[in-house]
């Protein structure tokens, strides 16, 4: 049996499968917001749950908001702040009492869909994902490519680029920098811009929701947040160049973005033609559990 977790910023899923890769259990908990401690006991009560009911010790895959540095063994890079610069692999082994692996949970996303979802059968996949945070990952030939420094893929990082005079400096993002790629387009921004731009507070859900039903207000909103995914891909497929991008987390389920954005990103991408396709998750705006699952590999 084998288990994957995925570790995010407001919940935390666990998902079991058997031996044939079939889903036998899945569920989910809100995660402990800022408390070290507490996501450790979760996700040990989560796991402890799961084997208490399926009668099995099962192995261990996490999709964390982050990476392990090379040099030190801690977390960095995650959203989840409470994370970095701690012994998350170490500990969580020491609390389970065996070998845990993990990935950065937008990895284990690309891995998912690359290998049996929206990507199977293609070369080059790069799955995101557009949710609390904003992360990527890159599959070429059904492997993660993790690069040197075990950053790969991680555009939400980078400058949103062609940026216009109104959109500098940049929403101050939790790295330390401004205008970031993750500070424009997770599910705060937008709703940050929404509140800007017209003083009420709805959540990202809630403004694709009244933009569906004909709120000319979020549809606006809606067409902004379109047209600066547009650029932030176009830059992604001017380097990597890839058959298929997968969008994953809570924003990934928004109609618009799928129809939209194919048809503002080609205004920045250097090529005659495109055949990128941009598609839904096969498995699920979570899709990224099944692929924590499988880091132990495929049965």
């Amino acid at each position: 049996m084998r288990i994957g977790i995925d570790l995010g910023g407001s919940k935390t899923e666990l998902l079991a499968l058997d031996e044939q890769g079939l889903e036998v259990m899945r569920f989910r908990r809100p995660t402990p917001a800022g408390d070290y401690g507490a996501t450790i006991d979760l996700i040990v009560a989560m796991v402890l749950q799961a084997e208490k009911e399926l009668g099995v010790r099962a192995s261990i895959g996490i999709g964390t908001p982050g990476a392990i540095s090379r040099q030190s063994g801690m977390m960095k890079n995650c959203n989840s702040t409470c994370l970095n610069g701690r012994t998350f692999k170490e500990d969580i082994e020491q609390a389970l009492q065996r070998e845990v692996r993990l990935s950065n949970d937008a990895n284990c996303f690309a891995l998912s869909e690359a290998v049996d979802g929206a990507g199977a059968g293609s070369a080059v996949v790069f799955g995101v994902i557009l949710g609390t945070g904003v992360g990527g990952g890159l599959v070429v030939n059904g492997q993660v490519l993790d690069g040197a420094n075990l950053i790969a893929g991680e555009w939400g990082h980078n400058p949103l680029p062609i940026v216009a005079p109104s959109e500098l400096p940049g929403p101050e993002c939790y790295c330390g920098r401004n205008g970031c790629i993750e500070a424009w387009l997770s599910g705060p921004a937008m709703q940050a811009e929404h509140f800007r731009h017209y003083g009420k507070k709805l959540t990202a859900a809630d403004i694709a929701s009244a933009a569906q039903a004909g709120d000319v207000a979020c549809l606006q909103t809606l067409e902004i947040y379109c047209e600066r995914l547009a650029r932030a891909l176009a830059t992604v497929i001017n380097i990597i160049d890839p058959d298929v991008i997968v969008l994953g987390g809570g924003l990934g389920n928004i109609e618009m973005l799928y129809s939209r954005v194919p048809l503002l990103w080609h205004r920045y991408i250097f090529s005659d033609e495109i055949r990128t396709s941009l598609l839904r998750p096969a498995h699920g705006d979570s899709s990224g559990v099944r692929g924590a699952a499988w880091l132990w590999g495929r049965a």
